[in-house]
């Protein structure tokens, strides 16, 4: 039972538990955002429920347990198993409403790498050309000498530390720069841009290892922006996101200028957020035949990636034999399985073998706990594997 008001949720607190059940359904209240879709009608029956409550999994102990216990025990808002564009089942928490946008944190990131894939199908983006062809004010920080397909991998050189709970430090700059954190007492204003371009090279060269920065992401959304002509949240919403056939509302938080937070501001619905999966284990192409994602940049980004780059990066516990490839996470199962991941435990797990496509939105209270994303990995496997 909810046991506080409105009234006590504000920006300083907004991702905090237990205020961030409801804020992650509402973020439009809090942060400034841009429309990528407008409200429509979902045209797939509800799931049961009945499937994921029947279904047992083993836990790291060897124990049984039922996937819709680990849902309950893993803070989770809401849950949805599909296949072939088909919700097989879906479970959600209580108070939450399947029909609000849900913020997806870092699996924005691998949403911006698909809108990228249709830009660069486009022709109107490289790959392989300079971050400074598009956007020359990039030049003398990080990303001047740097790739946009340094970006898409994360395979950046740059001076920047992901702290999700810094206070006063570069992480909580970037928060206030794309309006999420709240101004202090003596800072100096910024807008997103601004402060990506701020950030220096770190100690060693592009394209050499796997380092995690979201400013990577957001630049490559201002990088996309500059190559097509068009704002983000159009882009997205007219070349992506209603060409996928998604049937809910969705936007993006933006910053004091209107740019998008590519990396971890989008916010959508479960059922769309399964919809990508689906597309993106469907070759980039939608139930209704149409092409929406260029086939050969879905087969690059399932095929490739530098794995020794990941190897020698800071996410190689997470994914032992995994790779990283245009914003996405190739799991290393040996089952083909891909994988979108957010903080405050947001997944999208995609098993080719049985074509299911798992979308998982949570209100965890940690941002980042790996003995939880090491069970969640576990766990979403075997519900993948078992259906």
């Amino acid at each position: 039972m909810q046991s506080f008001s409105r009234a006590d949720i504000t920006l300083a607190n907004w991702r905090t538990h237990p205020f961030s059940r409801w804020s992650f359904q509402n973020v439009q209240e809090f942060v400034p955002v841009a429309a990528i879709a407008a409200p429509g009608r979902e045209s797939e029956p509800p799931g049961s429920g009945s499937l994921l409550k029947e279904l047992s999994l083993r836990d790291p102990a060897g124990e049984r347990i039922t996937a819709v216990d680990h849902l309950e025990n893993s803070h989770t808002d809401s849950f949805v198993v599909m296949r072939d564009w088909k919700i097989l089942d879906e479970w959600h928490g209580a108070g939450v409403d399947p029909a609000k946008p849900h913020i997806v944190f870092s699996i924005s990131k691998s949403v911006t790498g698909m809108l990228a894939g249709i830009a660069a199908g486009d022709g109107v983006l490289d790959p392989d050309a300079l971050v400074s062809r598009y956007l020359p004010e990039a030049r003398g920080s990080a990303y001047g000498t740097a790739r946009v397909r340094d970006l898409l991998d994360m395979t950046v050189s740059v001076d920047f530390d992901e702290e999700y709970l810094d206070a006063d430090g570069a992480f909580d700059r970037y928060r206030r720069a794309m309006l999420w954190n709240p101004e202090r007492t003596g800072t100096r204003t910024e807008n997103l841009g601004e402060f990506l371009c701020s950030l220096k090279p770190g100690g060693g060269a592009h394209g050499e290892r796997f380092y995690y920065a979201s400013p990577n992401t957001d630049m490559l959304g201002m990088v996309i922006e500059r190559a097509t002509g068009v704002r983000y949240a159009d882009y997205l919403g007219e070349r992506l996101w209603r060409p996928m056939g998604a049937a809910g509302q969705a936007y993006v938080t933006v910053d004091r200028v209107g740019t998008a937070r590519a990396a971890g501001g989008v916010c959508v619905t479960v059922h769309d957020l399964a919809r990508l999966g689906q597309l993106v284990l469907d070759q980039g192409r939608a139930q209704s035949g149409d092409q929406v994602i260029p086939t050969d940049w879905i087969a690059d980004m399932r095929r490739n990636g530098d794995a020794r780059a990941w190897k020698d990066g800071n996410f190689a516990h997470m994914f032992e034999k995994g790779r990283y490839r245009s914003c996405w996470y190739d799991t290393g199962d040996g089952r083909g399985s891909f994988a979108a991941v957010g903080i405050h435990e947001q997944w999208l797990w995609v098993d080719p073998v049985s074509r299911i496509v798992l979308a998982k939105f949570s209100s965890r209270p940690e941002p980042s706990d790996d003995a939880a994303s090491a069970l969640e990995i576990r766990m979403l496997g075997q519900i993948a594997a078992a259906l």
